[in-house]
């Protein structure tokens, strides 16, 4: 049916209990799912001896010690047994519609790309998936919190096998951009990339960042990071879930996101000609507005809604 793939932190503490959930969850989703553990972390093979799933030790690492995406893609694809493969980040639990989803997209495309936003869920405990209705109560939850994150927020990839090839760079995942090089790379392939965001409740389990030695500096802006998007080329190479070509509307069915796309590149255009032109300009004029009278209010709230 499927093979997911994932890497972990150390096995210990709060990351120790939503790990074991998440895989837990992957499992059960089909009889015939694989799962693959990258990693000699600690607590990684006995925690793939106990849930009944392989445990791959050997992955290369960047020179900062984060798994590579070249080498864990490569050798996730020669291990799997199956056509399709997923790379999910190891704090997120999959339900039910995540498997309906993806038999959907094989169904319509032979080599694709699926991703989508996650929701964000406070879960601190063991799931008890010996109670039946542990599927409903933790989709649930996940609504309730009502935590769903932006286009940027990129915790799975399904996709088929051959989709990506030995021309993977050797990114460190984990940290930022790889997750956005990979979408522009399967679009580059042109793969047919699917956003299944309004179908697939991917409850992403909210924890700290103290597993690396900066916290979340370390993961978003320090040198690894700096290091990924050198690789991938610079921020104009990046794609995002907003990029993708097809998506699931509400109904289940799958439609072009052309409309979708064409407003999303419209106002990225709009916020990028007030950066570059409008507001150099304004600043070059500022005496002289400034000698008639005028002010930066308007022009500092303009800014303000831009994030600036």
């Amino acid at each position: 049916m499927l093979t997911f793939f994932t890497t972990a932190k150390p096995f210990r503490g709060h990351n120790d209990v939503i790990q074991r959930n998440a895989l837990k969850s992957w499992t059960l989703l089909d009889p015939d799912v694989q799962v693959i553990l990258f990693g000699d972390d600690e607590g990684a093979a006995e925690v793939a001896a106990e849930l009944g799933i392989w445990h791959e030790s050997q992955v290369e690492r960047t020179e900062f010690g984060a798994m590579r995406l070249d080498s864990m893609f490569g050798k996730a694809q020669v291990i799997a047994r199956h056509e399709l493969l997923c790379y999910v980040n190891c704090d997120i639990i999959l339900l039910g519609d995540f498997r309906r989803a993806i038999e959907r997209v094989r169904e319509k495309y032979r080599r694709f790309l699926m991703i989508g936003r996650r929701w964000d869920a406070p879960i601190t405990e063991p799931v008890d998936f010996s109670d039946p209705s542990w599927e409903h109560n933790i989709r649930a939850f996940a609504l309730s919190t009502n935590q769903q994150r932006g286009e940027w927020w990129i915790d799975y990839f399904a996709f088929s096998r051959g989709t990506f090839g030995s021309d993977i760079r050797p990114l460190g995942i984990g940290r930022y951009w790889w997750d956005h090089w990979l979408v522009a790379r399967a679009l580059d392939l042109k793969s047919t990339v699917v956003d299944a965001s309004r179908v697939v409740i991917a409850v992403h389990q909210n924890h700290d960042y103290n597993h690396h030695p900066k916290g979340w500096y370390g993961v978003s802006q320090g040198e690894e990071p700096q290091r990924n998007l050198g690789l991938a080329g610079g921020r104009k190479y990046l794609r995002y879930i907003a990029h993708a070509t097809r998506e699931f509307a509400p109904n289940g069915q799958i439609r072009s996101t052309w409309v979708r796309r064409t407003r999303w590149e419209m106002e990225r255009m709009r916020e990028n000609i007030a950066l570059r032109l409008w507001y150099p300009l304004l600043n070059s004029t500022y005496s002289l507005r400034h000698a008639v009278g005028l002010n930066r209010k308007g022009i500092s709230h303009s800014r303000a809604k831009l994030g600036k």
